[in-house]
């Protein structure tokens, strides 16, 4: 009972409790913690942080938060321009903060300043932990590898519809004082918050289910809070990018920071403006090469024509002169043999007299014609006998006359 007359009231316990850590925390504190709750109402920011084990899953520590409106209508902006980020659940932060105890609400920290610094570290870090991911999976440089077409017309741009910055861009293409002409389709996207992820990566799919049609992909924001690019830094929109089968340039609007996306696409401009400029500029410097090869391919016909033409009169100079020359040597040789053709007249008209000679000699020498003068042929045993001594009697004498033959015998003319 003794004991029982002692207790306290619950209200004097958390006073005691209030007491003791308002004398043990006197004056406030850095310490480092993972957002895992945050939200605003009525001007403050109410947060839930805590701490996980080795492990990255387990929470071994947990405490609520809160953030005056005075100091967050200081803190938020502050700290959204140095890291380009919000304050967001899951990040790491280093907030200063006083530890308070109220005998209704209970224990509470208050933030009082947070170091931007510290979770810069961390979405650096986060972000090479994607590049690292992008390089393992061999996709970080693909995009980047890609050649631009030598002329760009035809561009799928990703973009709000309602952004300054679709409209600077469309209106920069159609301006331009060269008179290129674009083909400009602007597939809808939320380009800031939660949607960035999902909407960006629908439409870079609807653009690659027709990708034969474009030539290049352009993502521009324009304008907007710097915290809302937290939305272009995830692994599954650089996957996307990062392997997409068409050069993407983006100009989200954040001259300061490059994203993640940024980094891995092929061509990273400023804003909007620039990267219509710099397609524009792109054209240029295609349509100056193209002239140039047009004026040498000119000159490289105009020269080899010059020079054919100079070859063909040469040849045909040559051709004169050789023809010339041949046929005042043929015409000389046909007067070398108009003049001696009396003489080769002369001497065919001699020489048919001579062979005439010859055939009248030939046939005053032919034994038939002998023959029928009346000579007559003696052979002895085939042979013609020629003297007669060379017979004796009784030799058998063929006598051969201008019509048939007889045989006879030798006999002495005693």
């Amino acid at each position: 009972m003794a004991g029982r007359n002692k207790a306290i009231t619950l209200h004097e316990l958390n006073s005691m409790v209030r007491g003791t850590l308002e004398a043990s925390f006197v004056t406030p504190l850095w310490i480092q913690a993972e957002i895992s709750e945050l939200r605003e109402r009525g001007g403050h920011c109410y947060m839930e942080f805590v701490e996980k084990g080795a492990n990255g899953n387990d929470i071994i520590a947990r405490s609520s938060a809160v953030v005056w409106r005075s100091t967050w209508a200081l803190l938020k902006p502050y700290f959204e321009q140095t890291t380009s980020h919000p304050l967001s659940s899951g990040m790491q932060v280093l907030v200063q903060v006083e530890v308070t105890f109220h005998e209704l609400y209970g224990y509470k920290l208050i933030v009082l300043e947070i170091d931007p610094t510290y979770t810069l570290g961390d979405i650096a870090r986060k972000r090479q932990e994607i590049l690292h991911a992008l390089e393992r999976e061999g996709v970080l440089g693909m995009n980047k590898e890609l050649s631009l077409p030598v002329l760009i017309r035809r561009i799928a741009v990703i973009s709000s519809p309602t952004a300054a910055g679709w409209e600077d861009f469309s209106n920069q293409l159609a301006g331009n004082q060269h008179g290129f002409v674009f083909d400009v389709r602007l597939f809808p996207a939320t380009m800031q918050g939660a949607g960035v992820e999902p909407s960006v990566i629908k439409a870079l799919s609807i653009i690659a289910d027709d990708v034969d049609n474009w030539d290049v992909v352009v993502i521009i924001r324009g304008g907007g809070a710097v915290a809302d690019l937290a939305g272009f830094d995830t692994l599954a929109l650089a996957e996307h990018v990062a392997q997409f089968p068409l050069p993407v340039i983006t100009g989200i609007g954040h001259e300061r920071d490059d994203t993640v996306i940024d980094l891995i696409s092929h061509t990273r401009v400023k804003t909007p403006t620039a990267a219509a400029e710099m397609i524009i500029s792109h054209q240029l410097v295609q349509l100056r090469r193209l002239t140039d090869l047009a004026d040498r391919l000119h000159r490289g016909v105009r020269d080899r024509l010059a020079t054919s033409v100079g070859r063909i009169e040469q040849l045909q100079l040559k051709a004169t002169l050789l023809s010339r020359r041949m046929l005042e040597s043929k015409s000389h040789r046909i007067e070398l043999l108009a003049f001696r053709l009396p003489l080769v007249r002369q001497t065919i008209k001699d020489r048919t007299h001579r062979l005439e000679l010859l055939r009248m000699k030939l046939e005053a020498a032919n034994p038939e014609h002998l023959l029928r003068l009346g000579y007559a042929i003696v052979r002895h045993k085939g042979r013609t006998v020629k003297n007669a001594s060379e017979l004796h009697e009784g030799d058998l004498l063929q006598i051969n006359l201008h019509s048939g033959s007889v045989n006879v015998e030798v006999r002495s003319s005693e």
